[in-house]
């Protein structure tokens, strides 16, 4: 029988795959210029700027640097193996916080959601461990007068990223005297590898300075100020290479660099060392790599780390999908366009590691300590299975089955059975405290989501066995969740429980219209799942799927929850998340009617500077699927500051950068060229099909 599974599944495979093929012929007719798509869209920029940071990496690791080339000024060098913690000030560590009691149906449940009388121990949770700056490069240049630059030094500023080979290359002068500057990171080791060529090397007036900060859960990862509360040992130097053993509390990992020609690399200070190229040469080659283990490795220096990099990123950009829109009319076309390509390039930079990516990746730690939110995941990486780049998803998604213990644990504690995901966490899995994270639940489905979108790309024995026990655990959870109350003859959802928006008293919050329409579509899906699996359906999963109580609905649209009647005006800001039941979600429990009038509502009435960057994905897809694909277009490209993307693509939508704003933009775009299910037969159903908007797309998949 297994060999019969397979046989299908491959023949479905070949068959699926020459089907999407012959689509895309038919559609845009002649292939996608991808270097030409990509080009038009280099990123120039012409001052130094925190906030207009280019970066490099591999997902894994990534270094922003500024208008030099390097950290001189700002930057940041972070990895998703990265992750530092001090000692915590109370004994016994997560089991001594107290709970917050809350009354749910009767029975009392208890969460992480109080600092109250326990300040420190709250804090340190919630901001331990955190990701940390793995070291600082900066350029030492002195001045004719032997000072070194300021700011205000650098003219003549010309520095461009180009996406299709992933190098950064920084031109500017410093008292009239020409610098050039390379950079890129060698993609299989993760190393920084740079270039640099002016007449200020030969003169001894340009070196490279090291340093080695402690860690610091703030924005930048770093704190300069406690040189003794950590150690930076040398291993070893000479030959053009020297080596270097980090300890910081609990953290261990190294930190290497090779240069190029002559050059003296030497300890200056606590943390700092300084290399210094040697005399008659206006050009130095150097590479860093840091690691978590010890590497003996050859470290390719800017040439062949260079050319590695053009080589990762043109196989990049020439598979996977692609959207082309310069056809088009409408002036906004570019620009449109430009955030795909950017967002592309920054989530493969950012976002394509080993454990799920923070709110601001990993270019610093302004999004809650550098800790994940299982929520946000969705909005950071389900794009993947779009545009048909689902390993780079699927690195950080062997987590969710590596802390299923962990997340069984959370849910038998609270008396409930399956697995119940938490929200900010770190790779440890604890729950973090907060009034607002251990009360969310729309997280919850969203592994039977991935699951989902991995079987419509690998529809094979070994991905329903792969995600069994997750989507198998997660639905377990949903049904034990849901509550029976013989009054209303349904089940319901809370209180107490904290919604998408989060603005309302997770006390009183109860049958939140995107909950309801989730927890059906999840439940559906792990029902499935089990057949696909040959297992029986699960009895009380269809129970609570029959039985949820309906979508609220007052004068002909959906509330955001049960009885909260102020919707539209009092509470019509924060996340519009009750259009996502028919927009994101394919619309279980909804109405279409209902749904296409509520979409309408909330585009007319809801503040949008008051909103977050990936609720405009959110409102473009919840248009697209109801028939209004210019409205769609609009509210991808609204002129709201929260939608907003910098000349570096970097999303003012949240804490910045806010990249759920990149990845839902993707998700969203991807959507409207290829389709979802059940959407119009016809070419790029999201878009204006007025003749404004000529789109030109390949390798996409449709959405559920």
């Amino acid at each position: 029988m297994n060999g019969i599974f397979k046989t299908k599944n491959i023949i479905t495979g070949i068959i699926t795959t020459a089907w999407i093929m012959l689509c895309c012929t038919c559609c845009n007719r002649a292939s996608i210029d991808r270097e030409a798509l990509v080009k038009r869209h280099t990123v120039t920029l012409d001052k130094l700027s925190a906030a207009e940071l280019l970066q490099v990496g591999n997902g894994e690791i990534a270094f922003g640097v500024d208008a030099t080339g390097l950290q001189t000024f700002h930057g940041n060098s972070m990895s998703h193996w990265g992750w530092h913690s001090v000692p915590c000030p109370v004994e016994g560590k997560h089991a001594a916080l107290k709970l917050q009691d809350y009354d749910f149906h009767g029975r009392t449940l208890s969460y992480r959601s109080s600092s109250h009388g326990q300040e420190a121990l709250y804090t340190w949770m919630r901001e331990n461990p955190h990701r940390f700056c793995l070291g600082r490069l900066r350029f030492l240049i002195e001045k004719e007068n032997g000072q070194f630059i300021e700011p205000d030094d650098v003219k003549d500023i010309r520095q461009t990223l180009d996406m299709w080979t992933g190098v950064i290359e920084s031109r500017y002068t410093v008292e009239g005297v020409p610098v050039e500057v390379l950079t890129c990171v060698d993609p299989e080791t993760g190393s920084l590898a740079v270039k640099v060529a002016t007449p200020l090397l030969a003169g001894g007036r340009l070196r490279v300075e090291w340093t080695f900060p402690y860690g610091h859960p703030g924005s930048t990862g770093a704190d300069l100020s406690k040189p003794g509360a950590h150690k930076t040992v040398v291993l070893s130097g000479g030959n053009n290479r020297a080596a270097l053993r980090r300890e910081m509390d609990d953290m261990r990992y190294y930190a290497v660099i090779a240069w190029g020609k002559t050059a003296t690399f030497e300890e200056t200070g606590a943390h700092r060392f300084v290399l210094t190229p040697g005399a008659k040469s206006d050009v130095l080659e150097f590479t860093v790599l840091y690691s978590y283990e010890k590497s003996t490795d050859d470290i390719p220096l800017f040439r062949a780390a260079g050319k590695a990099s053009k080589n990762h990123w043109r196989t990049f950009w020439e598979t996977g999908g692609a959207v082309d829109l310069s056809g088009s009319s409408d002036p906004r076309w570019k620009e449109l366009e430009r955030r795909v390509v950017l967002s592309q390039y920054l989530l493969a930079v950012n976002e394509a590691g080993s454990y799920p990516p923070q709110e601001s990746g990993l270019f610093n730690n302004s999004g809650w300590y550098g800790k994940f939110h299982l929520e946000m995941h969705w909005w950071h990486g389900a794009h993947y299975g779009l545009w048909n780049r689902w390993p780079m998803m699927d690195k950080s998604l062997k987590w969710y089955r590596d802390v299923l213990p962990k997340a069984k644990e959370l849910a038998a504690s609270q008396g409930f059975t399956g697995a119940r995901w938490p929200k900010m966490i770190g790779p440890d899995a604890e729950d973090s405290p907060s009034g607002t994270g251990p009360l969310l639940i729309w997280q919850q489905p969203h592994p039977v989501f991935y699951a989902e979108l991995e079987y419509r790309l690998n529809p094979t024995e070994e991905t329903l066995e792969k995600w069994r026990e997750v989507v198998q655990e997660s639905a377990e959870f949903m049904a034990s969740f849901a509550v029976f109350d013989t009054a209303a003859q349904h089940y319901v959802l809370g209180p107490p429980l904290a919604t998408v928006p989060e603005n309302s008293n997770y006390r009183e919050s109860w049958n939140p219209t995107f909950e309801l329409s989730y927890w059906r579509t999840g439940l559906r899906w792990a029902q499935t799942w089990r057949e696909r699996l040959g297992l029986a359906r699960e009895q009380r999963w269809d129970d609570v799927i029959a039985g949820l109580a309906p979508l609220p609905v007052r004068d002909g649209v959906y509330l955001s929850q049960e009885n909260m009647t102020d919707t539209y005006t009092g509470m019509n800001w924060e996340h519009p998340s009750l259009i996502g039941p028919g927009g994101m979600l394919p619309g279980d429990g909804t109405d279409v009617e209902t749904v296409r009038r509520t979409v309408c509502k909330v585009w007319e009435t809801w503040q949008w500077d008051r909103c977050w960057g990936w609720d405009f994905p959110m409102m473009a897809m919840a248009a697209a699927r109801n028939g209004y694909p210019q409205m769609a277009v609009d509210a991808l490209l609204h002129p709201s500051g929260k939608n907003g993307y910098n000349a570096a693509g970097l999303s003012s939508g949240g804490p910045f950068p806010y990249f759920p704003s990149n990845g839902g933009l993707l998700y969203a775009v991807a959507m409207m060229a290829a389709g979802w299910d059940g959407a119009p037969d016809v070419h790029a159903p999201g878009f204006p099909n007025d003749g404004t908007w000529m789109v030109r797309y390949e390798g996409l998949s449709s959405a559920p």
